[in-house]
């Protein structure tokens, strides 16, 4: 039974989990961290499994199955940093075994599937407005080569191609109904400041999916931009700019055939970033649901991911 409220603890106490600690400040109760002067215990173990509920989980990549295993046969529900990636695909496979097992949560946060125009894109092409979808592009870029060079485990292996390029295959995911059945390829892949990848550029290369795709990530955009545009037979859409970086704006543009200028609809938003909060109150449903149910999903990006790092010839993760 979960208790009411729900206790939580946060594992690593890095950029992600001092954001995760003002959105989950009414739950939290332990910070676990080995080098953080703020943290309660440095290692997990070192608290008493009766104390809490729920863990989010913000460690390094490398760290996240083995936590997570421990926690989740322990009962525990579990919110983990995006992305979840394994050199063995068969890890994740266990995650979604042992959960149904010990009937409890898991969740991959991905939180831009909480930004209000990417719901309106959505929903958007679900409605069959834009007709068939003929081309799809997306630019995810911002300035943080520098940071994540100083980071001590941030700039190895294959870069802001599982950093940025996760957050763009899960749109797809978001967005797409059949977007498993997608080829990918790496067209550009860069180290211009950084040990690893600093800007990549991935395309579908299958032709009978018709749909052409671009995805472009970079850490060497100095103005932090998000721009998305997906053209169908009936028209087109358009995303500029993330709320946390507003405003943000969609556009819905309607053909004119033979040709002209489309009819357009426009929205924009001037307002706080609401993804983090919303994100969190998903998690706690799921928790009393205890809903697994994006791990398939992280299965189908980790294949595509560990494929991408072969075409580089990188090693993906440890």
């Amino acid at each position: 039974m979960i208790k009411n409220p729900l206790r939580v603890i946060i594992i690593g106490f890095g950029v992600q989990g001092k954001k995760r600690s003002l959105i989950a400040s009414k739950q939290l109760i332990s910070i676990i961290d080995p080098l953080s002067p703020v943290a309660n215990f440095k290692d997990i173990k070192e608290l008493s499994l009766n104390k809490y509920d729920a863990a989010l989980v913000c460690t390094g990549d490398s760290e996240k199955i083995k936590i997570i295993e421990y926690l989740i046969k322990n009962k525990k529900h579990v919110l983990v940093e995006k992305p979840l990636i394994s050199n063995s695909t068969k890890d994740i496979e266990k995650i979604i075994s042992l959960t149904n097992e010990n009937k409890v949560a898991c969740y991959t946060a991905y939180n831009h599937r909480f930004e209000p125009h990417f719901i309106n894109m959505k929903k958007l092409i679900k409605s069959k407005k834009l007709g068939k979808i003929y081309n799809i592009r997306m630019f995810y870029g911002n300035g943080t080569a520098k940071l994540v060079k100083q980071s001590p485990w941030r700039d190895n292996y294959t870069g802001v191609l599982a950093d940025l390029g996760s957050h763009l295959l899960d749109t797809l995911d978001f967005w797409i109904d059949d977007i498993k059945n997608h080829e990918f390829k790496v067209t550009k892949y860069l180290k211009k400041e950084n040990k690893s990848f600093d800007h990549v550029i991935i395309n579908n290369f299958n032709e009978e999916n018709n749909v052409s795709i671009q995805l472009e990530m970079s850490l060497l955009c100095w103005k932090n931009t998000f721009t998305c545009d997906v053209f169908g037979e009936k028209g087109s859409a358009h995303i500029n700019s993330l709320c946390k970086w507003g405003p943000s704006e969609f556009i819905h543009r309607q053909r004119i055939i033979p040709s002209g200028i489309p009819n357009e609809i426009k929205k924009i938003i001037i307002n706080k970033d609401p993804t983090w909060n919303l994100e969190y109150r998903h998690f706690l449903n799921s928790c009393i649901q205890k809903k697994s149910h994006t791990l398939k999903k992280d299965i189908w990006i980790n294949n595509l991911l560990l494929d991408l790092s072969k075409q580089t010839k990188v090693d993906f993760i440890i």
